[in-house]
Formats: structure tokens, sequence, C-alpha cells
């Protein structure tokens, strides 16, 4: 159906209101939205930064030619989905966050994928996808089919016929991994989908159709155990990947980089249990990079220590936070290979005790709290 038709079928007030989020869309360029991507405290990650920057512009851009220059979707850019595979804690999700939902402002939902089952097994229908987003759209459906869906965790979804060796590999089940895969091969193609109107498994509530002809699909996972998978097929584990650092790369690696090269190839993503026309329907494949200790550390003073040390002079604190104690919270961030997501758990859990005692205690105001390293731990002390 035709984009300017399709207004035509629903009500005046939703009809408006799309015109004006349409109005108030404004195609940032790319090399604005890398920087203001820097602005809002997101490091790393260049390359990927500038792929996403890219795709973003593309699918305002094409949003604006079809829905406000009258544009034939024919004659426009089809639209794209992105594949983004990196370790944990590399900035996948929270690049998609703050790319749509905070510089865009475009109705974003971020979600588990595994969660999902295929129609007719317990767990939530994959059809509902698109009913947070409607949510996210404030339950206009107009302005929810221009959105931006991100498929979170899914490497999770790879069926059973899966041989590479991950944590958690062993519950992953056939019914929500081939299955979800058929349904989402569906959705990410343009096509109309009957979609609840509630998140409930009653099958007797409201729907409506919506068309995923421009919802901008993102799936992002780890893809823990690709590594060996590529060394079966033939790849050397020195070329084109290795862990975080330099050091040799295990079997049981998380913080693994993968090369540009080492995903061009459906084939990998086929041995690793994902259906081919799955894997086509992805426009770029965007690996991510394992995080330094360069990029761990600006992450750790911009974006952690900054607010917590705000948070204690709003009780009227001040916390102390040695250069040491940086550098061993990055050491064990590189270590435990969890990216940036450890860097907060252990500077925020050596802080409970001290963050529990003085709080809201008048009589505390004006003491300074100090963090420090003992042994292989970190605690703080009034002083």
């Amino acid at each position: 159906m035709d984009p300017l038709e399709n207004l035509r079928h629903h009500r005046k007030s939703s009809v408006e209101h799309f015109i004006k989020v349409l109005q108030g869309l404004e195609a940032v360029p790319p090399r604005h939205i890398f920087e203001r991507l820097e602005q809002l405290g997101y490091r790393g990650q260049p390359a990927a930064r500038r792929a996403l920057s890219l795709m973003a512009y593309r699918h305002v851009r094409r949003i604006r030619r079809v829905y406000l220059e009258g544009k034939s979707r024919h004659d426009v850019m089809p639209k794209a989905n992105y594949l983004l595979l990196g370790p944990t804690g590399c900035g996948k999700t929270y690049l998609v966050e703050l790319l749509f939902g905070e510089i865009l402002k475009l109705p974003t939902v971020v979600l588990d994928v595994t969660t999902y089952s295929e129609t007719g097994y317990v767990g939530q229908d994959t059809s509902s996808v698109l009913t947070r987003l409607l949510h996210a759209a404030e339950d206009n459906p107009l302005v929810a089919a221009i959105g931006v869906i991100c498929l979170d965790e899914f490497d999770k979804i790879a069926s059973g016929q899966n041989n590479a060796v991950f944590a958690g590999a062993g519950t992953t089940k056939d019914v929500t991994g081939l299955g979800v895969q058929r349904e989402l091969l569906k959705m990410l193609e343009s096509t109309e989908v009957v979609v609840p109107t509630e998140l409930s498994h009653a099958a007797y509530g409201d729907h409506l159709v919506m068309s995923t002809a421009d919802i901008a699909f993102i799936a992002a996972g780890a893809f823990s155990g690709l590594p060996q998978i590529l060394r079966r097929r033939g790849r050397d584990g020195s070329i084109g990947f290795a862990a975080l650092g330099g050091t040799p790369l295990r079997d049981d690696a998380i913080a693994v980089s993968l090369a540009p090269e080492d995903v061009d190839d459906i084939a990998h993503f086929q041995a690793y249990g994902f259906l081919p026309e799955l894997m086509a329907r992805f426009t770029r494949i965007v690996p991510f990079a394992a995080l330094s200790r360069e990029t761990l550390r600006k992450i750790l003073d911009d974006n952690v220590v900054g607010r917590l040390v705000r948070e204690f002079e709003d009780e009227g604190l001040e916390l102390q936070v040695g250069e040491d104690v940086l550098d061993f919270i990055v050491d064990r961030a590189v270590k435990r290979e969890t990216g940036a997501r450890g860097l907060a758990a252990v500077l925020t859990a050596a802080l409970e005790d001290a963050a529990f005692e003085h709080f809201a205690q008048p009589k505390d105001a004006g003491a300074a709290i100090e963090v420090y390293v003992d042994g292989d731990a970190v605690h703080t002390r009034r002083r």
C-alpha cells in the first residue's frame, strides 16, 4: 500500500500527530551525529559509530522523502537492518539507545530476544516486539511504523544445530531458535503484521495491522564461540581476531575483537545456527572491538566517577578516588572481560557501605570519603 494512501485509514488525531513528528524529525548530518555521541559520553568504537551514524541519517532521510516529499519507496534506498557483533560491555545497545532515543528521538525499544518464542509455544509471541514499539510511540501506529527495534542477545536464538561452545548454550531451545528466526525473517522484510495492542496471551484482545516497511531492525549479540567456528572453517586464529591486549586467544575468551572479513561470510553464521535467509536480511554486519584499557579508563573517568562524585557532593560529602583505584578497577574489568559494564559494578559496590552510613546525615556534612585499594579489593574510609 502507498504510504501516503495509508494515512487516510487512520484517525485524524493520529495522522496529525504523525505529521508533527515527521516535521520535527531532523536529518542530522552523519558527522554531527558522530560528534554528538562523543558529547553524550560514548567512548571508543569509531568505526562502528561511523557506520551507525550513517545508518541513522539514512533512516531519517528516507522517512522524510517518503512521507514529506511524497517519493515512492521504489525511488529511495531500501530500509536497512544492521547486526552489531561484539563482546559483552563493548557498547552495542548503549550506542543504539543514545543514537535513536536521545539524538534522533525516534520510538526505540531494546528487547531481550531470548524471551520470545514461535507462535503457539510458551513465551512471548514474536509479533509482540511490535507491541512494545507501539507503546514506545504512545500507541500511535503511524509513529511506531518509523521506529527502531533493537533485538538484544540475538546470538542466543541460534538453533540447536549450533556446535559452538559458549556460556548458556545448553539452555537454548530449538523452539526459541529456528522458530523465532523464521518469525523474524518475515518481520525484518517489508511485510504487514497483525500486532496485539496489549502485552498479554489473550487471543481475544485488540489487534491492529502494522507495516514493517519503514521500521529499522538492529540485532546485537556477543556471538561467543564464533572464533571456534572460524577456526574449524579453516581460519588461522592469529589473523583477523584476537583477545584484548594482544594475548593469545583462548577457546573461552570473551573479549574478542572480530575483523570485518571475519563476519562477511554468511556461511559462518549458518554454522553457528542461523538461517542464511535471515542473515541475508541484514544490510550490514558491524563488528565491535573489545574496549582497550585506555577507552575503559576514559569511560570510568567520564561516565562513572564523575556521577558518583556529584552524588556525594549533593549529600554534602567529598568523594576522593585515587589514580591507583582507577587503574585497579580497569585492570579488573580487563581481567574479567566484562568491558564497560564491569567498571561501575566494582566502584558502586565499594561505596555502598559508605553511602548507607553517611547519606542524609546532617552531622556528616563536609566529611571526605576516600576510596582506596587494599590487596585485591576496593574499600572506603572516612577522612
